[in-house]
């Protein structure tokens, strides 16, 4: 089975797994499935971003959303945030948009790939567990389209396992953002805030 969970549309047989966790006073519970990154279970990486990102205020992009761990988590810890989950993987958006009702939550969840579908919008934030499997080319542009589409003030979050090219991660972003500083390192992930989008990035040198 070599499905991954950035296809369009998984050919893995649906085998739906629920998964519950808390999240800053809220109890959260999902419906999770094959095909679809980290099947059943908050994955580390996303848990330590979660628990590292600051009040949020204005509109926020969950990029790559999966089932809708961030974007769910984030539009119920921040009441007044405009949410957008984007992702290429139907399976993923169904999922997403399911979990939402689920937790009474709002969200906005569009199919796009990367930011293809949102590049008329600009954010506060943009929030992303990045699919490191689909190689560096793919989730450098991500991080490039995120800069040019936050607002001044805004920031983009993210982790990265150091093991997985954080190092040369951080080195790409600082070409993108005047600031890029690291909220948390533990169990061999970095989570990152890159923030004052600089004039001029491009994608020309990933």
């Amino acid at each position: 089975m070599n499905d991954q969970y950035y296809t369009a549309d998984p050919s893995s047989e649906s085998r739906p797994v629920p998964c519950a966790f808390p999240y800053r006073g809220h109890g959260l519970n999902f419906m999770t499935d094959a095909g679809v990154f980290s099947k059943g279970e908050l994955d580390q990486g996303t848990r330590l971003l979660l628990d590292a990102l600051p009040a949020l205020t204005g509109d926020v992009l969950d990029l790559g959303c999966g089932w809708g761990a961030i974007g769910v988590s984030v539009a119920k810890a921040n009441p007044g945030c405009r949410v957008v989950m984007a992702d290429v993987n139907r399976r993923a958006l169904q999922l997403s948009r399911d979990n939402l009702a689920r937790n009474s939550a709002d969200a906005e969840v569009i199919e796009s790939d990367g930011m293809a579908a949102v590049l008329d919008r600009r954010f506060d934030a943009v929030i992303t567990n990045p699919p490191i499997r689909a190689g560096k080319q793919v989730i450098y542009k991500m991080f490039a389209d995120a800069a040019a589409h936050l607002q001044e003030s805004g920031a983009l979050y993210l982790v990265i396992r150091k093991q997985q090219g954080a190092e040369s991660c951080v080195k790409y972003l600082k070409t993108l953002f005047a600031q890029v500083e690291k909220l948390d390192k533990s169990g061999g992930f970095w989570v990152l805030k890159a923030s004052e989008p600089l004039e001029g990035e491009n994608t020309n040198d990933l």
